[in-house]
């Protein structure tokens, strides 16, 4: 199997270094607008690991960068202005096609080219990160042990109390692009489900949800592709949503920063560079929020959950991922290594067309695999009798 990895950011290195110690992964290449960072990221790896400089933007470039291999999996953002150009340049190309895509918007961009996909026989593959990736692979997990499903959440920690995250905390992961993309998740308004369709809502709305197990506690809505592809894989009924789990004092933060670019006081960019050092005007601003808002509670930290029936009773169940080691701490492994065994486990796969992971992917095997690179990740589903919220 022949890889190319186009970006040699953090989640590009890490995904790169995973494959090239996957089995059936004969030949890689590294690709970046920086030559000299593919060049680093690909010294040391499998004697067949190469660098190359490449332009996404470049149409004939690309397309001869990807001739040569059998998928491609892509790292570069914003998937909303590169995304669609890759995957057209892999569907010219006959190249399979993997994305850690993380934004709705240009997420129905690629699912709009699913028919292009299946006439040229291109198996392609988008949000196989953490989430979305994981996170769908969960909410698969949990919709199917309904018969019919209501609603569904996906969650993932920001800077809950006492918990991993995989954006540990805004001051220090969500700097630069990625914190432009946060803000832009955060503000204006997103696709979620309402009544089984999708909705545009403002962001930053709390989901208060009662697990199983009796864990209760408070997320908040952001900008995901989670409700657009379950929409199409699970067809949940009623409410759909991905949520934060934030400290109180974060969310009232936040839905300051939104308000404020929403009035167009701020740009998406400069409420980014307030993410650290915070605006003391706003953190003032934000202060009886901090004090009014609920909190996550015992919420796990990162899980789907999924209300519906089954014979007639209603059911809500949560599959949460478990792990004793750093995964959910490192943003670049939790979303670089699932990509990479995504992206080894596609080429078992023939399903021409564009698909969330859970369309595709064998979820148990790679949470397994999952578990190989970090020991003692594991997957818990529970379920129990009552509906999800109230």
């Amino acid at each position: 199997m022949r890889v190319a990895v186009l970006g040699a950011g953090a989640m590009g290195a890490r995904a790169a270094r995973t494959l090239a110690g996957l089995p059936g992964v004969e030949a890689l290449v590294v690709g970046d607008l920086d030559g000299d960072a593919a060049a680093r990221v690909a010294a040391g790896l499998l004697p067949g690991a190469t660098a190359r400089r490449i332009d996404v933007t470049d149409g004939p470039a690309l397309r001869g960068a990807l001739a040569g291999v059998d998928t491609v999996l892509t790292t570069v953002g914003p998937f909303y202005r590169f995304g669609a150009g890759v995957l057209r340049a892999a569907i010219e190309t006959g190249t399979d096609y993997v994305d850690i895509c993380d934004d709705w918007e240009p997420t129905l961009q690629l699912l709009e080219l699913d028919g292009a996909a299946r006439a040229a026989g291109v198996c392609a593959m988008v949000g196989a990160g953490a989430s979305p990736g994981l996170s769908t692979l969960l909410a698969g997990a949990a919709a199917g042990r309904l018969d019919r499903v209501r609603d569904l959440y996906t969650a993932w920690p920001v800077d809950a109390v006492g918990r991993p995250s995989s954006c540990d905390a805004p001051a220090e992961s969500m700097a630069g692009a990625a914190g432009v993309h946060w803000m832009h998740q955060c503000s204006g308004a997103v696709a979620e489900l309402s009544g089984g369709a999708v909705a545009r809502r403002a962001p930053l709305r709390p989901v208060a949800l009662r697990l199983p197990g009796g864990r209760r506690g408070t997320g908040w809505t952001v900008g995901h592709p989670e409700p657009v592809t379950l929409r199409r894989t699970v067809a949940p009924s009623g409410e759909s949503a991905c949520l934060m789990l934030l400290r109180p004092a974060t969310a009232a933060y936040l839905d300051v920063l939104r308000r404020d670019i929403d009035a167009g006081r701020l740009t998406p960019d400069d409420a980014a560079g307030m993410l650290e050092p915070p605006s003391r005007s706003r953190v003032l601003r934000s202060l009886c929020g901090a004090f009014t808002r609920p909190g996550p509670g015992d919420l796990p930290a990162f899980f789907a959950a999924a209300d519906g029936t089954v014979a007639g009773r209603p059911v809500r169940v949560c599959a949460r991922l478990e792990t004793d080691g750093a995964l959910l701490h490192d943003m670049a492994a939790v979303t670089g290594v699932p990509a990479a065994l995504a992206t080894v486990q596609l080429s078992t796969v023939r399903r021409p067309g564009v698909h969330p992971p859970d369309a595709v992917l064998d979820g148990p095997r790679l949470f397994a695999d999952l578990a190989v690179a970090f020991p003692g990740t594991r997957v818990i589903v529970e379920e129990e009798a009552g509906w999800l919220t109230d």
